[in-house]
């Protein structure tokens, strides 16, 4: 195991609705974050194709529109296919660069083509995929357009950076799906996010002290402009900026390391020791000696992940 190392958060948009186009300015970042010296590299929420903020897709309660269906259709299409292996240029770039990559997609399920997931996938730096975890329950009106997660995929991964595990966005605002991810002894826990609210900052850190792990969070920075023209008619609430960010990493003792930035695209570098992680549970171990299994029962479906 490596125990010290540097990781890379990611704050950047998508190329809107545009699979291909997206995973290969991937690809640029991933060059760009190795040449810095990371190891791990944490995309967005949704990065591939895009989280579709200000999208309506035709549907207010009780009916949904035509042009709604055509609009999730396309989505559908420009969304990753993991069976079809859509995701292999990232594999081998990881295997390439020496680099663990986490990077959120939006999902196809093949088996019965009509439903998507928010995923999020990591892969080694061998190119393999390590495991994939869908959303358990996607945020408001996310729940049109995603489907929700079982749980089988709530894992925490022992790879040679450390245990890694992730939740995304408001999945982190759920005490018990945190609490399966600190019984597995996370050390490194991604948060990639929509959520750029001041907030949000509040939850990453409050995760740091309460797991006593490294929380890197990413979130994707998105202009009006970066979307189609042929879209931009049909966004909600639309602004010069549609999402400005706050990507940033706090250490095991809920220390700001990096971040947060608003405003730009930046790739933000933190420099992580898995001893601090120990170190930090001298006094507070939320699955273990702080954990008082005496009097609080706690269990999940452990048998199926």
């Amino acid at each position: 195991m490596i125990i010290k190392y540097k990781a890379a958060v990611v704050q950047s948009g998508s190329v809107f609705f545009d699979k291909k186009a997206t995973v290969e300015k991937a690809l640029h970042l991933c060059e760009e974050a190795a040449e810095a010296g990371a190891k791990l590299l944490v995309f967005p929420e949704s990065f591939i194709p895009a989280y579709p903020r200000g999208l309506s897709f035709g549907a207010v309660v009780g009916s949904r529109s035509k042009e709604g269906r055509a609009l999730w259709q396309k989505y559908f299409e420009a969304s990753v296919s993991l069976s079809k292996d859509e995701l292999k240029p990232l594999r081998k770039m990881a295997e390439q660069l020496d680099l663990h990559i986490s990077v959120g997609i939006t999902e196809q399920d093949n088996a019965t083509n009509g439903t998507l997931y928010c995923t999020n996938v990591l892969i080694n730096d061998e190119g393999e995929i390590l495991g994939m975890h869908r959303k358990l329950k996607p945020t408001g009106t996310e729940r049109l357009i995603w489907g929700e997660g079982d749980g089988k995929s709530l894992k925490v991964y022992d790879t040679k950076l450390g245990k890694i595990g992730a939740l995304i966005c408001w999945e982190n605002y759920m005490p018990l799906a945190r609490m399966a991810l600190y019984e597995q002894g996370v050390q490194v826990y991604l948060a990639p996010t929509a959520d750029a609210r001041p907030t949000w900052q509040s939850t990453l850190q409050h995760i740091a002290c309460e797991g006593r792990c490294f929380v890197l969070s990413s979130n994707q920075y998105m202009e009006e402009k970066d979307y189609p023209e042929d879209l931009r008619s049909l966004l909600q609430d639309s602004t010069d900026i549609m999402c400005k960010g706050g990507s940033a990493t706090y250490d095991p003792m809920g220390q700001l390391i990096s971040g947060p930035v608003y405003n730009q695209e930046q790739i933000l570098y933190s420099d992580i020791d898995l001893a601090t992680c120990t170190k930090g549970k001298m006094d507070f171990d939320v699955a273990g000696h702080y954990h008082r299994a005496d009097i609080f029962q706690f269990s999940y479906p452990k048998d199926k992940l």
